[in-house]
């Protein structure tokens, strides 16, 4: 069908962008250790650019298998969209070599029946069952393979296959509360998901004992959950489409943003993780750019449209599906280890905040209830919660005084314990 629809597209004086996708996810939805819910979802189909006289249309169809007629259809209602759009276009990428980026495939993940994901959805769930004591358990597993490929009328042609599974825990003892999430890009063992189901009910053990403590001012261990609910904050103002519509703190590099310790990447290129990818939605390379060295801002999230408006080049953080056009997004956010140990610290860590959306990214100020900290004062741990971590964005990050050497990965974020300057009210 793809053959169809690209000489369909050559027929006509058009620049044309074609993406498609076909793939398969399953859930398994535990709730108080029972498996409940069991879904597979299957899906594929096409998204089409269309670039004509400096404007862009974009319309998609679902499915990979269609007649000529439907593409004739498809192609024209594409081509009509463009002819009235007020999208502003500015071409489509050169072909270049994809990167090569291990271990984001795992044929386990795509060949696995459904029968066997179910049957270790319930293992987890006897698990829960086993570990719980006085909690109640709740939680999902999630596996995913996408087959995927782009093609352009510059003669860009492409196509990936990436799998993926997720593990979710909650845990409620009394008033207290504790999650855990995780992603992977191969299939894991019960006993590695089972580490979700213990730190979730460690963290449920601590939040039932946790209360608000008084204000405090000064250093602050952020563990990484923290610091990235506190870095999104920072990270709405480096998003290409931000500085270019002028909702963004910056108009370009240069400026320091934070401590001389801090150094943060956009990685698409690590193996195994669970935001790589050899090329983005549009067919750029996936690579490492440098978001801040040293303290200093190094460059802005681009995908190729908004490059193009700055002047500047795609760092390959189009994100997309068939359903939508490209929009910049990122894929690991990964803060570097630093040379310091935090294990003897005393003092206030905070290991989960929430309600950084209600932040303002370019005043930068905050103010986040806190899920779950705690003191430790000789070899004591007293937890707290409820109290609001409030500060500046950009006064935090010049104020780190140091980053612990050991990371941690949540997700696509990957991260060590950062001390900074803070205030618990």
């Amino acid at each position: 069908m793809l053959n169809k629809l690209v000489g369909l597209l050559e027929r006509l004086d058009v620049e044309w962008e074609v993406y498609w996708e076909a793939g398969r996810g399953g859930s398994f939805r535990i709730e108080r250790e029972n498996l409940e819910r069991s879904q597979r979802k299957f899906y594929s189909g096409v998204g089409l650019r269309i670039g004509y006289r400096g404007r862009m249309g974009f319309s998609y169809i679902t499915g990979l298998n269609h007649d000529l007629k439907t593409l004739e259809d498809f192609v024209r209602k594409t081509v009509k969209l463009a002819r009235v759009s007020e999208v502003p276009f500015r071409g489509f990428p050169e072909p270049k070599r994809p990167a090569s980026v291990e271990n984001i495939y795992d044929r386990r993940i795509e060949e696995i029946p459904f029968e066997d994901a179910h049957s270790l959805s319930r293992e987890f769930a006897a698990m829960m069952t086993e570990l719980k004591g006085d909690a109640t358990l709740s939680g999902s597993i999630s596996l995913g393979f996408n087959h995927y490929g782009v093609l352009n009328s510059n003669g860009l042609e492409l196509e990936g296959r990436s799998t993926g599974m997720g593990v979710s825990v909650y845990a409620v003892l009394g008033r207290g509360t504790g999650s855990y999430y995780q992603s992977y890009r191969s299939l894991q063992s019960l006993e590695e998901l089972g580490k979700g189901i213990e730190e979730s009910l460690h963290d449920a053990e601590l939040s039932v004992r946790a209360r608000p403590i008084e204000s405090y001012s000064g250093e602050v261990i952020l563990e990484p959950i923290a610091f990235q609910s506190v870095l999104s904050i920072f990270l709405e103002n480096v998003f290409g489409d931000s500085v270019y519509f002028k909702r963004s703190r910056f108009s370009s590099p240069g400026e320091t943003v934070g401590s001389e310790l801090l150094t943060i990447a956009d990685d698409a290129t690590l193996p195994s993780g669970s935001g790589s990818y050899p090329f983005d939605g549009e067919g750029i390379p996936g690579q490492r750019t440098v978001l801040i060295k040293n303290g200093v801002l190094e460059s802005f999230l681009l995908d190729f449209t908004y490059a193009s408006f700055l002047g500047m080049e795609s760092t390959g953080n189009a994100a997309r599906d068939f359903r939508t056009k490209p929009h910049i997004g990122m894929s690991n956010l990964v803060v570097e280890s630093g040379k310091d140990s935090l294990r003897d610290f005393e003092g206030v860590v905070v290991k989960e905040v929430f309600g950084e959306h209600t932040a303002n990214p370019i005043s930068g100020d905050f103010s986040l209830t806190v899920g779950l900290g705690y003191v430790v004062k000789n070899d004591d741990v007293r937890p707290f919660r409820d109290n609001m971590l409030s500060g500046n964005i950009f006064e935090l990050l010049k104020s780190v005084k140091a980053v612990e050497r050991e990371p941690t990965r949540i997700g696509s974020f990957i991260s060590p314990r950062v001390l900074a300057l803070a205030r618990i009210v």
